[in-house]
């Protein structure tokens, strides 16, 4: 069956430029010129899969369509034309349920690309997908709650933030909104913004033409480029250089990206998906990220739950990795007893999720008889017990830093960066997320202790 767009624009020429560019695409169109006309074509032709509306209208505002088809339509993909540059207005667009945005003056290949992305959500099932290797597991209200969010914002193109604490699962969630939307055929691109040198931040994105600096010996293709008909992940985006904000900005608002050495511009069809586990708002308030960048990427933040504020979740988790581990080593699955699961559940699991991985992993190593005991854990032990004891610990701290309290101190600094190169087995980019501090800190500190 043919499918129908819906082209609203009160300027005749762009009506009919939009109307000739999908006719050729094989779709039936209705074009119209006002907001009056485009309500009664929806209420007249409920059959409609996609809506393509100038915000500028002679009787009104076409965020009226978009939150009309959000209403009464939910299931028609709604897409909005703005005039060059106006973010904020796409931005209110995205936020009100629009499925995406193109600028005029109109790039037919732009254009082309957003009707046939919207096109394929008619012929999505809204189920949940998460039958690969990527699994959101958890029963308790907050992560049903994301895994609905997840289903919703799968069907928008809207830029989406993930907050959350480092090994949380914000990569996962961005693989699912990628796997359940559109997209879900095309590269997922993930790129740990904090782990690129800031000299090579900008190739690394938007590529280099040959010979345009020294060791340019090929051209090559950025991340947008490769990410192109999918989804960008932009993961501890907050570790970006504000120089490079500057040039992101640009590349997402313009849907186009230049490479190092090259005069020609490239459309880019790419969703942004974003995280970071520091606090952006407070980011931007300090200057340490563009405000404009912020508002763009931020139209839509999600967070994901700690570990401890879903603890109840923990059994089924480590039941699951249980699983996986006697798949992977050919095991009979190991037993977690009563008091270790306890224990599991007592822990408050600052590395969360994936912490709780390291921590099922060992026990299953050292364990014996394939029954996992509390010992076998080997969770940290809390440094604050009972008013005394924080006294004596308070005593001994005073004790050793005498006389050198800065070797003392860096002696500390050094024996928490061992635990967490071990907890993450030696990835020093998670081991860096895990400490709070950026790639390039992490890697000063590693030379510095000479653990490198």
């Amino acid at each position: 069956m043919q499918q129908t767009v819906l082209i609203i624009d009160d300027e005749p020429d762009i009506r009919e430029l939009l109307d000739i560019t999908i006719s050729r695409m094989g779709l039936s169109t209705i074009a119209v010129g006002t907001v009056k006309d485009a309500l009664q074509a929806l209420q007249s032709n409920p059959a409609i899969n996609l809506c393509l509306t100038d915000i500028k209208l002679p009787d009104g505002s076409g965020l009226e369509i978009v939150r009309h088809i959000q209403s009464s339509a939910p299931c028609t993909a709604v897409a909005v034309l703005t005039a060059y540059g106006s973010t904020e207005i796409a931005v209110d667009a995205l936020k009100a349920g629009a499925f995406d945005f193109i600028n005029k003056p109109v790039s037919v290949e732009q254009l082309r690309n957003l009707v046939k992305t919207a096109l394929k959500l008619g012929r999505r099932d809204t189920q949940f997908d998460g039958s690969s290797n990527t699994r959101l597991l958890g029963e308790t209200n907050s992560i049903v709650t994301l895994r609905e969010q997840i289903i919703k914002l799968a069907r928008s193109q809207a830029p989406v933030y993930i907050s959350g604490e480092s090994g949380s699962g914000k990569e996962v969630v961005a693989r699912l909104v990628h796997a359940n939307g559109p997209r879900s055929d095309a590269p997922f691109v993930p790129v740990n913004c904090g782990a690129i040198p800031s000299e090579l931040v900008e190739s690394e994105f938007f590529g280099h033409a040959k010979g345009s600096f020294t060791g340019a010996y090929d051209h090559k293709e950025g991340l947008f480029e490769a990410a192109n008909g999918g989804t960008l992940f932009l993961d501890e985006v907050a570790d970006l250089p504000l120089n490079m904000q500057v040039k992101l900005l640009r590349a997402i608002q313009e849907k186009a990206v230049r490479r190092i050495g090259s005069n020609q511009e490239i459309p880019v069809d790419v969703r942004i998906l974003s995280a970071t586990h520091r606090d952006l708002a407070k980011e931007v308030s300090q200057g340490h990220f563009r405000n404009d960048l912020f508002y763009r990427i931020n139209v839509i933040e999600v967070k994901v739950p700690s570990l401890r504020e879903r603890a109840s979740d923990i059994p089924l988790l480590a039941e699951f990795m249980l699983g996986q581990i006697a798949r992977d080593w050919e095991i009979s699955k190991p037993i977690l007893d009563d008091k270790a699961l306890a224990s599991l559940q007592a822990y408050s699991f600052p590395g969360n999720v994936r912490e709780l991985e390291n921590i099922i992993e060992r026990a299953a190593t050292l364990c014996e008889k394939n029954i996992i005991k509390v010992q076998d854990l080997q969770l940290p032990e809390k440094h604050v017990g009972h008013a005394g004891h924080t006294e004596n610990s308070s005593a001994a701290h005073l004790h050793s830093a005498s006389g050198d309290l800065e070797g003392y101190l860096a002696g500390i600094e050094q024996q928490i960066i061992n635990e967490a190169l071990e907890l993450n087995r030696w990835n020093k980019t998670e081991s860096a997320k895990m400490l709070g501090v950026t790639f390039r800190q992490f890697r000063y500190k590693l030379k510095k202790y000479q653990l490198d």
